[in-house]
């Protein structure tokens, strides 16, 4: 290739966790600058903390594909994949094109942060414009701050924050982007080995799943046309099957938090002020994950550590065939089991079930934490590590603004609740179908002729209970207990 057969040398585009073309600033600027573009994915497999699970590379595997085919269909420019370090590839390529200006949009875990932090030292070093922008939060974590100056530590000061300044209005996509008329050389995304094959485990994912930016827009207007009315009520429902399902869309980019809070503000104006609470209610989850980011900003080892030091030395139970157990919705507690089965074929969990599930093995089970982040941080379809590492503290009482540790939830109780039918259990535990209601969210408390006319032996056909709930319950309070104990005995000796 000659050095330079354009008038003008390009400008790169890295793409990161922002695989859309609307509401993206870097390919905004890029494109504005009249300059050509070229767009860029690397597969980074240099920074290894929290590396992708595989749920998320095979998400990532077909937003690739979606994302190539609108970049060449509304600009007729190619999508650059290369593999391997970031600092290394990066620079190399603009050194191979020319190029002195490269546009990325800010990723915020603590590993990221420090990549990009150094790469982009380097490049200026080396007479190489960088600039970068906010695709992926309504506000930067450095931006929202106390009265005294600080961070927050709790939810709904920090939302009150946020809603008093209100989002900067999502960019459309460019009208048009230069296209670099060279040939550059790009991995085959196949070869990137993503997905999987032996075996192929992916089915549930593809029948649930569209990735991609056309995807993620049908998601939110299916879920403002249909389900936004309902729900403030419906959200704790799993059996309704009425939440956004958008986690995913917005972990890998293909929608923006300032899409959704646009699109939910049109929606309340178009449908009054019986769709205002309802739409509040879901912008304070958008909420929620603004402020697990900022958490994890300001506590960059929130997904390693507890947050409350005190829980550092939480008297945990390790058993491997317990977390076996629940990995493999085999615990005998139907909600719970049928939200791992869910989790195991879907990639994804409601987000109830989701803090019932973690509730279970953190308390029932005292398994420490970490070990149910990690396993949702592979299984997940939206693993995010801020979102991740936040849920899980909160549930077990260490994170900030988390839960009390002596809040137990009883899966039964959660289950007769918000699964009042036992539809969400009959869909995901077809092997419980046959029980009546009364039975369905506690098998082991039927009578034997019930069982029977059921099709069930408990103990072969489905697990009996793992632990005795208020036997359980009654462990997890005395560790806590102790835990308190100990804390105010070390805080007397000093």
């Amino acid at each position: 290739m000659s050095p330079l057969s354009s008038a003008l040398s390009p400008v790169v585009v890295w793409f990161r966790q922002d695989l859309r073309l609307n509401d993206n600033p870097a390919l905004a600027a890029a494109a504005a600058s009249g300059r050509p573009v070229l767009a860029l994915y690397i597969l980074d497999t240099a920074t290894t903390a929290w590396a992708m699970g595989g749920a998320t590379r095979w998400w990532l595997h077909h937003s690739l594909v979606q994302l190539g085919a609108d970049l060449k269909q509304r600009y007729d420019i190619g999508l650059i994949l290369r593999r391997g370090d970031p600092a290394t590839i990066l620079p190399a390529l603009l050194r191979e094109t020319v190029t002195e200006t490269v546009h990325w949009n800010r990723c915020y875990e603590p590993a990221a942060i420090a990549r990009d932090s150094a790469l982009k030292t380097a490049l200026k070093d080396d007479g190489i414009a960088v600039e970068t922008h906010n695709a992926a939060l309504l506000f930067e974590p450095w931006t929202v701050q106390t009265q005294a100056g600080g961070w927050f530590k709790v939810f709904s000061p920090f939302w009150r924050a946020c809603r008093a300044r209100g989002p900067a209005a999502p960019q459309r996509a460019p009208q048009s982007v230069t296209r670099w008329p060279e040939t550059v050389d790009s991995d085959a995304l196949d070869s990137w080995a993503l997905l999987p094959t032996a075996p192929d485990w992916a089915g549930g994912l593809r029948a649930r799943w569209t990735p991609g930016e056309a995807g993620a827009a049908a998601r939110l207007q299916a879920f403002i046309e249909h389900d936004l009315i309902q729900y403030a009520d419906g959200r704790d429902r799993p059996d309704l099957d009425c939440t956004s399902r958008l986690s995913a869309h917005l972990q890998f980019g293909e929608i923006g938090p300032r899409q959704i809070w646009q699109a939910v503000q049109m929606a309340v104006e178009r449908g009054g002020a019986g769709l205002a609470h309802n739409a509040e209610k879901f912008l304070s989850e958008l909420g929620w994950r603004e402020f697990c980011h900022h958490l994890l900003f300001h506590f960059p080892t929130l997904p390693q550590q507890n947050f409350r030091a005190g829980f550092d030395a939480f008297p945990w139970n390790p058993r491997a065939d317990h977390v076996k157990a629940w990995q493999e919705a085999r615990t005998g507690y139907p909600i719970v089991d049928a939200g791992m089965r869910q989790l195991w074929q879907t990639g994804w969990m409601h987000n109830r079930v989701r803090m019932i599930a973690a509730s279970f093995l953190i308390k029932h089970l005292l398994q420490d934490w970490r070990k149910g982040e990690a396993w949702f941080w592979d299984t997940l379809v939206d693993a995010n590590l801020a979102n991740n590492a936040g849920g899980w503290q909160w549930v077990a009482g260490s994170g900030a603004d988390a839960a009390p540790y002596f809040r137990i939830f009883n899966p039964v109780l959660q289950g007769e609740k918000f699964d009042p039918q036992g539809a969400y259990v009959r869909r995901w535990l077809p092997e419980l179908a046959a029980l009546p209601d009364k039975y369905i969210h506690k098998p082991w408390s039927a009578p034997e002729t019930v069982l029977n006319q059921a099709g069930i032996v408990l103990g072969r056909d489905y697990p009996r209970p793992l632990v005795d709930h208020d036997t359980a319950r009654k462990a997890a309070l005395a560790a806590f207990a102790a835990l308190r104990n100990d804390a105010a005995e070390a805080a007397g000796a000093e």
